[in-house]
């Protein structure tokens, strides 16, 4: 059982969590998605209640002023990053919002305080739907693993990865590393994207979501060596069932979008996740603010790693689509 509280923050779909000397750093889709949060503690527990600072706002009109999406801190090479996706109108072709992924800069050491500048948006040889932007730096290289439509695919996303030239510009052409093709991949939507990446003994396990983002909404996984060419598809092998999905009996539905951390000690590898504790949802699920950011532990098996069920919560929850205080105060 986890050692943890959850929710570990209501009302914060998209968690990301980073571990950066003593304290964590945690942003996540604010849920009127017209900013960028940032809130820091020592303690994971604390989170809901540390003081939430709005780092960034969407721009009043243009490619990034509709539908702040699924940001994550990164620090390379001494420098924080936030990566996004922003969206200029409501719907594209196929029915697609019309997402490009981007970035902000800050060179602070500490990522609450210091300036945050726009570099930019993060170009592909395809302009089309793109989102979930996550970067990990192997071998002393940098990549950038995505989601994106293809339109030739059939499909909203699909994973792609890229090495990178800096933070903010991809150095090769993209990769196809996986597309919706298993039925858990295809309810409701066929859908690959949230791309995640934990290392472990010299492998890399790399997490994803697949399907609608209500109940069918379940966690893939794809392997590879650390040192494998990491830009051969060859290198990656895909589970061909979810690794994480949703738990009727401890009421949590459609659990995904996660990212990984360690806990205070550094002893033990945590996954951080959203869920939804109901299955009924009244309009538009996009508005329906009550994805809640949650952890779990990870377990280590001769197999690799086992993300185990959604733990129930322990903490109170809204019924209501009204946005909390960022405390979580009712």
């Amino acid at each position: 059982m986890s050692a943890y509280h959850n929710p570990l923050v209501l009302q914060r779909a998209d968690p990301w969590v980073i571990k950066h000397r003593d304290l964590y750093y945690f942003t996540a889709s604010y849920p009127a998605y017209d900013r960028i949060i940032l809130r820091a503690a020592a303690r994971l527990d604390d989170l809901q209640a540390a003081p939430e600072r709005t780092i960034w706002r969407k721009h009043e009109s243009g490619p990034m002023s509709r539908y702040i999406w699924a940001p994550e801190l990164h620090r390379v090479n001494g420098a924080w990053y936030i990566y996004f996706a922003a969206a200029e109108e409501d719907f594209g072709s196929a029915d697609l919002p019309t997402h490009r992924m981007y970035v902000l800069e800050n060179t602070g050491e500490d990522p609450m305080d210091g300036e945050w500048t726009e570099k930019g948006q993060i170009h592909t040889p395809i302009d089309s739907f793109s989102l979930d932007a996550t970067t990990t730096v192997i071998g002393g290289s940098q990549y950038l693993i995505w989601a994106q439509k293809d339109p030739a695919i059939e499909g909203n996303s699909n994973l792609y990865i890229a090495r990178m030239a800096d933070p903010w510009t991809l150095a090769t052409d993209p990769v196809l590393l996986s597309k919706p093709e298993y039925d858990w991949e295809c309810i409701d939507f066929k859908v690959n994207e949230g791309p995640a990446v934990l290392l472990h003994q010299g492998m890399i396990y790399l997490t994803y979501s697949a399907s609608g983002t209500g109940v069918p909404y379940a966690v893939g996984m794809l392997t590879a060596r650390e040192d494998a060419d990491l830009l051969d598809p060859a290198s990656w092998t895909k589970s061909d069932h979810p690794v994480f999905k949703t738990a009727e009996e401890n009421h949590q539905y459609g659990p995904g979008h996660n990212c990984f951390t360690v806990s205070e000690d550094g002893s033990q590898d945590l996954m951080v996740y959203h869920a939804r504790n109901y299955t009924h949802i009244e309009g538009d699920p996009l508005f329906d603010p009550n994805r809640h950011a949650r952890v779990g532990l990870v377990t280590w098996t001769d197999h690799g790693p086992d993300f185990g069920r959604p733990l129930p919560d322990d903490r109170w929850t809204p019924t209501s689509r009204r946005i909390l205080p960022p405390d979580g105060s009712h």
